[in-house]
């Protein structure tokens, strides 16, 4: 029987509060503007858990963040006519935010994965709280957050606190249309309310780890695509450089059972079937080579190790998404409890081991483009692929941008939840740097992402001068599809444009796409299939 979740759901709208989000719920609301809906029956348990924290705002025995101060400040007892300012004062002083704004969808992966914890019903906030915050994602209102701020622990706060300041109607935002304007402005336009916060209610709007979640699951996201394109590269630059595909034999893999090496040897094996290109050296009396070079022979092995990284961090942030994060909490049978939670470590750690998983895909991209351009190591292919060698200088620069960037992910892959500055007058003396780790960790997506479309380019150019041989079905579709925005080979032009084309091919999926689409890709399909959250099903 259908539910009237899975029904909202399936034509684009992510229900909060019947079940914890989907990482592609979070994409949709982020990313494409999914409609978001309040599950009824959540609401009524927020209603009950409310009433609650109003009853012990009328206890004389003083309660975190209900009638004491915060932090540092958490043994300052409050008096009732002075708690409502205590929770204005706390988010305009908590949002202090700065440097360059952090992108829309950044924020709004933020709100959603906040709105998700409100709706728990163990934040103890009223419901018009949660229903605020559903409004302003429906009305694309989107909070101004700066990239500094956030030590990860407690949570995000600052960036939190800058979405919690435009709910009661203070600060800067961007409208539908993307204006930036103020928030009351926006509010207004939207027929909504400044919410007027009571007790504890402050506290929870900002108090979560849900600045570094969002980006985990958009990293996760574009790294399931970019993996998936590294495959495909290294096809294009293992048949363009005349390497083998013997080594990727499913039998040899079976030897050594790393689930995500085994996927990524069965894409090569299918992006490389049927390959005129391939079959022109296999017998032993053309291919007189032992082995490969590590770049190409060992490409599952590393580009393997990145999805199981991947995985793992998958499986975290499938744990998180079940989390109810702030502190103190409202337990299930009415308590009222301070706890760690909101610390930061599970989600840094998996950030940081991203950021070391991108930087060697990028790496080993980066050395088979090195490898196309060396006539001493590129088995009969023109020094840098030029046309006129010594008029011509080919993709010799294409290849420094490369280099140039994987440099810089070697140094944006140092942790930076192994970092930690004491805050809040020692009171906050461990943080985790999650968000720290969440920001260099896109910079670096978008660095690998660069650095594979240069070697579709280049393993593009040199199948073409392999010509007459023809590459494969799936990896020549990637070179037709390259074709059509970056011309073949010929004499030097302006490159910049044609690089940044295959990067916009490489980002919307098409190079994937055009190589699935004439391979078979059972194991790997199998694989997926087989996995959720990064744990094997029975």
């Amino acid at each position: 029987m259908t539910t009237v979740t899975e029904t909202l759901r399936s034509v684009g709208t992510v229900v909060v509060g019947a079940a914890p989000l989907r990482p592609e719920d979070v994409v949709a609301v982020a990313r494409h503007d999914a409609r978001v809906e309040l599950d009824p029956a959540a609401m009524v348990r927020v209603a009950a858990s409310r009433a609650l924290v109003e009853g012990l705002a009328d206890d004389p025995e003083p309660h975190y963040g209900i009638s004491t101060g915060f932090g540092a400040l958490a043994t300052t007892f409050i008096a009732p006519e002075r708690r409502l300012q205590l929770q204005v004062s706390l988010i305009r002083s908590h949002a202090a935010g700065t440097g360059a704004e952090v992108e829309r969808e950044v924020v709004r992966a933020l709100q959603l994965l906040r709105l998700q914890t409100l709706a728990t019903a163990h934040t103890g906030v009223r419901p018009v709280v949660v229903e605020m915050y559903a409004a302003m994602l429906n009305a694309g209102i989107t909070p101004i957050v700066r990239e500094y701020g956030s030590l990860g622990c407690s949570g995000d706060l600052a960036p939190l606190s800058h979405v919690a300041l435009a709910a009661m109607g203070e600060g800067r935002v961007r409208d539908g249309s993307g204006a930036e304007v103020d928030a009351a402005e926006a509010l207004a336009a939207a027929s909504l309310t400044p919410l007027e916060l009571r007790e504890k209610e402050g506290l929870a709007l900002i108090n979560g780890t849900d600045g570094m979640l969002g980006m985990l699951l958009l990293a996760l996201h574009d790294l399931s695509l970019l993996l998936d394109t590294a495959d495909v590269a290294a096809a294009l630059s293992i048949e363009s450089q005349l390497a083998t595909d013997a080594v990727f034999a499913a039998d040899l893999m079976a030897l050594r059972p790393q689930v995500g090496q085994a996927a990524s040897a069965a894409n090569l094996r299918a992006y490389l079937a049927d390959s005129p290109i391939m079959a022109s050296h296999r017998e032993p009396a053309v291919c007189t080579r032992v082995q490969d070079a590590y770049s190409l022979r060992c490409a599952p092995q590393v580009h393997g190790a990145a999805r199981d990284t991947v995985d793992y961090a998958r499986m975290i942030a499938f744990r998180e998404l079940s989390s109810a994060v702030d502190n103190p909490v409202i337990t299930d049978d009415g308590r009222v409890e301070s706890n760690g939670n909101f610390h930061g470590a599970p989600i840094a750690y998996v950030l940081d081991f991203l950021a070391i998983a991108v930087a060697d895909v990028a790496s080993i991209s980066e050395r088979r483009t090195d490898r196309a351009l060396d006539p001493a190591r590129s088995h009969g292919l023109p020094p840098f692929l030029a046309h006129e060698v010594g008029v011509d200088s080919g993709l010799m620069i294409a290849q420094y941008a490369a280099a140039g960037i994987v440099s810089e992910l070697k140094r944006l892959a140092a942790p930076a939840s192994v970092d930690s500055i004491p805050s809040s007058a020692m009171q906050e003396d461990h943080v985790s740097m999650g968000w720290a780790a969440a920001r260099k960790l896109r910079r670096a997506i978008d660095g690998l992402a660069r650095v594979l479309a240069i070697e579709v380019l280049t393993g593009a150019r040199a199948v073409d001068l392999r010509s007459p041989l023809e590459p494969g079905p799936a990896t020549g579709a990637v070179r037709d599809l390259v074709r059509t925005v970056a011309d073949g080979p010929g004499a030097d032009r302006y490159l910049s444009p044609d690089m940044e084309a295959v990067t916009e091919l490489v980002l919307s999926g098409a190079v994937v796409a055009a190589a699935t689409t004439t391979a078979s890709i059972t194991d790997a399909t199998r694989r997926a299939d087989e996995t959720e959250g990064g744990v094997s099903r029975p």
